[in-house]
């Protein structure tokens, strides 16, 4: 079955053919109307262009949606102001990580980074002031004190490693990061 990511890229493909207009050319329209609200444009596109109301939520979804922000301003975003100490240990692991191999790929988003190769094998995200969680994809791993089972923390890992200082970011962790990263491109 498709991502929604991966359905919303095909009706993309096939906006012109089935409306008749570009994504741009949507968005034109849109901004020479008063509307603001979702709803109100959705039924705008609906009643007067006879656009289905698939199509028409996802050019409103997109033309209501921020401008996305650069993976430097993301990191940038995550590690100012209370959490600027935390960089040096940021910028640490992906130095190490970086090593692993040239399909490493570093994906910022709005509250971590996530770290893939195939598929997602780990992130790190500033949790606290005090502290940066590294998840880790290391299922059949037995949890210990460090490496703790991710519980509540995340759902998109099996584990999760506390650094709240430099020298955490060590062998011990980051041979756990490549033992996820050499699992994710089974």
């Amino acid at each position: 079955m498709a991502s929604p990511e991966e359905m919303a890229a095909s009706m993309l493909a096939n906006l012109p053919e089935k409306t008749g207009k570009s994504l741009q050319d949507w968005h034109k329209l849109l901004s020479k109307s008063a509307l603001e609200k979702h709803g109100q444009l959705v039924n705008l596109l609906k009643k007067e262009h006879g656009v289905t109301h698939g199509f028409a939520n996802l050019i409103v979804s997109r033309y209501l949606q921020p401008a996305p922000s650069s993976g430097a301003d993301l990191v940038a975003e995550q590690y100012a102001g209370a959490k600027a100490d935390l960089q040096p240990i940021y910028d640490a692991l992906i130095k190490a990580v970086s090593k692993f191999g040239k399909n490493v790929e570093i994906a910022p988003k709005k509250t971590y980074v996530s770290l893939r190769r195939a598929r997602q094998f780990g992130l790190i995200q500033p949790s606290t002031k005090t502290r940066i969680d590294v998840g880790l994809n290391l299922p059949g791993v037995k949890a210990t004190r460090r490496l703790e089972k991710s519980g509540s923390f995340n759902a998109m890992v099996t584990h999760r490693v506390r650094v709240t200082d430099l020298g955490q970011v060590d062998e011990q962790l980051v041979g756990w990061l490549e033992e996820a990263y050499r699992g994710a491109g089974k």
